[in-house]
């Protein structure tokens, strides 16, 4: 079971969260989320772990698609649009297995087996 981190370029806490990994010598497979998205399956699985889709959403995102994200009435539009729209993801995610978290999270990391 390994470590996938999907985050961002420039986004300062999925740094940290490689950093965190690295720095324990834990392997990671680091997923440019902006770049290749997440799949339908992997994203049922983190909101099962996370439990629902409004963790996942970064409130910080700007544009047209993060503004209409915030008004879409059904859970299948807004998993849709995210799925269309990776940046619109808070990051990192951070998966093990069934296992998952949303941001910065290294007291719940901690607890996980990582070989």
């Amino acid at each position: 079971m390994g470590i996938q981190i999907f985050g961002k370029s420039k986004c300062f806490d999925t740094k940290k969260a490689e950093r965190y990994f690295k720095e324990r010598g834990i392997p990671f497979q680091s997923i440019d989320l902006p770049r290749y998205g997440m799949g339908k399956r992997e994203l049922a699985s983190v909101k099962a772990a996370v439990g629902g889709l409004e963790p996942l959403i970064d409130p910080k995102a700007k544009g047209d698609q993060a503004l209409l994200l915030r008004y879409l009435a059904s859970e299948e539009e807004k998993e849709q649009k995210l799925l269309e729209n990776p940046a619109l993801f808070r990051t990192p995610i951070v998966r093990c297995g069934p296992k998952a978290t949303v941001g910065y999270c290294p007291e719940i990391w901690e607890t996980w087996p990582h070989r």
